[in-house]
């Protein structure tokens, strides 16, 4: 039985309609994915949605996965002519290419790598307090190239990095794994982010964004980590990373945090440090515990500071399109941005049938593709499609507009683009019916029905 998907704009009055309007949908079955639908007239039955461009809130900058060591590896490691081609899918800008405008980088190993590493490392008990030892070449054959092509391709990619750990040397315990940061550290430390930021900024690479430790309420016991006190973390961006990098002059934003929805009070105690909060540009989330609405009721607390989301992974956890496909939707790509994320990133860009190149941490998650090494095959996730909803539409610089959800089984956000078109995303929370809808924008009302646990993105 072919879904049939109605979706057209009907003028108010004798208002004309507009020159394109146009509309691609996702089932909740992934048999369909992001499909171009045709346009007919809305039903009389419809339930009304209003888009209201006066309202408008946070500006975007875009919509991402992570260049993990386990990406990069596998993205290098495929044939030229295959490479470019998947490498201008994620990231070209063209009609039908991903558009993906931001990513997230890895500052030494995650669990995502091969080996533990850091970029000072020392042999156990011997220290580096010059940084002699300090080198990006770890990433030189793998992460740096990977992304230095995505920004050829999209020169406007925005690029964050999140550390697992500092080098061994500096923590307690003398181990990548465990541990925390020794207080005789905090200004080696300091000096050792500007070192990345000005490695990665002399190959072109500069850093808008970067977090001082990922997940710093959790210590793994397999792969690098350690757990780090938010007022410990306030003191080391106000009295160490900050005046780093102002003496070195560089402006990349530190966003604190970078873990789950769950400790709201974490980013509010760092920033009630008077010295952290003048270089905290703003905060960063992970999906794994808590709920989205804490963005909202950070950005309350501290509306002049920024609110990104950092991580999600699919997984074994959510088998399945009905499962994964409907969280990826609603609780990132329409709950992040509707409580104020400015970009939202996924995890691993690309993992292999594995879920690896890794070393310790999660055995069965899931990357936006999938790359059988030996072959260079490719295949493409529901990840990959969520993401797309937006990332295809929605350009840097737009802004989120105000979009009125009436009944609960339908979810919904809007931004308005540079260029005046206007982005919206449907979502049916509903697994069984599906729903009329009537959209209404300025004077016109675009009519859709949007069958059960699908979404449409709509851009007029």
């Amino acid at each position: 039985m072919r879904i049939v998907v109605a979706a057209a704009l009907l003028a108010v009055g004798a208002a004309p309609a507009p020159k394109l309007s146009e509309a691609w949908l996702t089932t909740g079955d992934g048999k369909q994915r992001l499909a171009r639908v045709a346009l007919t007239p809305p039903a009389p039955d419809a339930l009304r949605i209003e888009i209201d461009p006066s309202q408008r809130f946070q500006t975007m900058v875009g919509f991402g996965a992570a260049i993990t060591d386990a990406s990069g590896i596998l993205i290098a490691g495929m044939k030229p002519a295959p490479r470019a081609a998947l490498m201008r899918d994620l990231f070209g800008t063209a009609p039908g290419q991903l558009g993906l405008g931001f990513t997230r980088l890895t500052i030494g190993a995650s669990d995502f790598s091969p080996t533990h590493y850091s970029f000072d490392d020392m042999p156990p008990g011997q220290r580096d307090p010059e940084l002699r030892r300090f080198s990006i070449q770890p990433n030189r054959a793998d992460v740096l190239p990977v992304v230095k092509q995505a920004l050829a391709i999209n020169p406007r990619l925005v690029v964050m990095a999140s550390p697992w750990s500092p080098p061994a040397w500096m923590k307690t315990g003398d181990s990548l794994i465990g541990g925390t940061l020794r207080p005789d550290a905090y200004t080696l430390y300091a000096r050792y982010f500007v070192r990345y930021l000005q490695a990665y900024a002399a190959e072109g690479v500069a850093m808008r964004y970067l977090t001082i430790q990922n997940e710093p309420d959790f210590s793994p016991d397999s792969y690098p980590g350690m757990k780090w006190p938010a007022a410990d973390r306030a003191r080391f961006v106000g009295d160490h990373l900050g005046p780093a990098l102002a003496a070195a002059r560089i402006d990349t934003g530190i966003l604190e945090r970078d873990h789950n929805w769950d400790q709201l009070q974490q980013p509010l105690t760092a920033l009630a440090n008077p010295a952290a909060a003048r270089f905290i540009t703003g905060v960063a989330w992970h999906c794994y515990g808590g709920d989205v609405s804490a963005q909202a009721k950070f950005h309350a607390a501290h509306p002049d500071k920024e609110t990104f989301f950092t991580e999600c992974s699919g997984g074994g956890w959510r088998p399945g399109w009905q499962a994964g496909f409907s969280d990826t939707i609603r609780n990132l790509m329409i709950g992040s941005t509707r409580n104020w994320a400015k970009g939202v990133l996924l995890w691993n860009l690309a993992l292999d049938p594995k879920a690896g190149p890794r070393k310790g941490g999660c055995d069965n998650c899931r990357g936006v593709v999938t790359i059988e090494p030996k072959t260079g095959a490719v295949t493409r996730n529901l990840e990959y499609y969520a993401l797309g909803h937006l990332s295809r539409f929605v350009r840097p610089g737009a802004v989120r507009i105000a979009s009125t959800t009436v009944e609960v089984d339908v979810e919904t956000v809007a931004f308005r683009n540079p260029d005046k078109s206007t982005v919206a995303l449907l979502y049916n929370v509903s697994s069984k019916a599906a729903r009329n809808l009537s959209v209404r924008l300025d004077n016109r009302v675009i009519g859709l029905r949007l069958p059960a646990g699908a979404a449409i993105t709509l851009r007029i």
